[in-house]
């Protein structure tokens, strides 16, 4: 139970909570009305699946990385608190239980698993490439609202990818804000990303209108779908949050940065789905 307690801090499990309510938005998009319970229960586990086993790789994979940092050296496969065998078999098993729930969803589900699969697996190389890190990270997470839609309808329509995109934008950029802390870091091991290329005031500008760009989509999407004012509301809702986020952060104060990223961003994913769901009930 401890070695579990460790696993589930180091991959932030808690954080689920910003992707899960989008993937449900998706469901229940696709479908018009509350899914059925059967499918809801697949649909998250599929969530925590892909997700733990992201995570597990990320840790794995960065792990020498992350012991040269002072930021992420205590993390649990670098401080020794568990051994990599031990994430690796974590890992497998949440590969395993994705490859599940996408056999109890739809056909179309299981033939665009091995996408979905290669989008998690390759973000964790790509800040030693690319400073487009940022933007595969939100694609990952991007797919958990077209993941949801293709389990309810067995289809991939251009409003889910709409949809898919909106969620792109926020994350990649929430993630280009939470790596403005490891700035000096980045720049002096040759690791890629927006802040060490472009610096952290053009990050933040970059930022900005990634957060500008989500709720536009956001609305598209519901114009596209006939949703009507609560939906809305709720967009609205969360441009004002992405804007105090941003009032939250500035080149030479970083200090707020995780009240910014986990707050913000927790409130933001629920916010939406909730207003949707009236939407769509009522």
């Amino acid at each position: 139970m401890h070695k579990l307690k460790v696993f589930l801090e180091m991959i932030k499990f808690e954080h689920t909570v910003f992707a899960l309510p989008f993937a449900y938005l998706g469901a229940f998009l696709a479908s018009r009305a509350v899914p059925g319970a059967r499918e809801l229960v697949y649909i998250t586990l599929a969530m925590i699946g892909a997700r733990t086993a992201a995570m597990s790789l990320n840790r794995l994979i960065d792990r020498h990385i992350d012991a040269l940092n002072p930021r992420t050296a205590q993390r649990a496969v670098p401080a020794g608190l568990l051994k990599a065998s031990e994430v690796w078999i974590y890992a497998a098993a949440s590969f395993a239980l994705l490859y599940y729930a996408a056999h109890q969803l739809s056909p179309l589900a299981v033939k665009l698993m091995p996408v979905a699969v290669f989008v998690l697996v390759i973000y964790s190389y790509t800040k030693r490439f690319t400073w487009l890190c940022h933007v595969v990270l939100g694609a990952a997470l991007g797919l958990a609202p077209m993941g949801a839609w293709v389990a309810v309808t067995n289809t991939l329509p251009a409003s889910a990818c709409l949809l898919g995109i909106a969620v792109t934008c926020w994350v990649a950029g929430f993630d280009i804000i939470y790596a403005c802390q490891d700035y000096d870091f980045d720049r002096r091991t040759g690791l890629h990303s927006i802040p060490a290329r472009f610096g952290l005031k053009r990050a933040l500008e970059i930022s900005a209108f990634l957060h500008g760009l989500a709720p536009v989509l956001l609305a598209w999407t519901g114009y596209i779908t006939g949703l009507g004012l609560p939906y809305y509301l709720g967009v609205l809702g969360a441009t004002a949050l992405l804007y105090h986020e941003h009032r939250l952060v500035n080149p030479h104060d970083l200090s707020k940065l995780n009240v910014a990223f986990m707050n913000m961003n927790g409130y933001l994913s629920a916010l939406v789905f909730v207003f949707a769901l009236v939407d769509i009930l009522f």
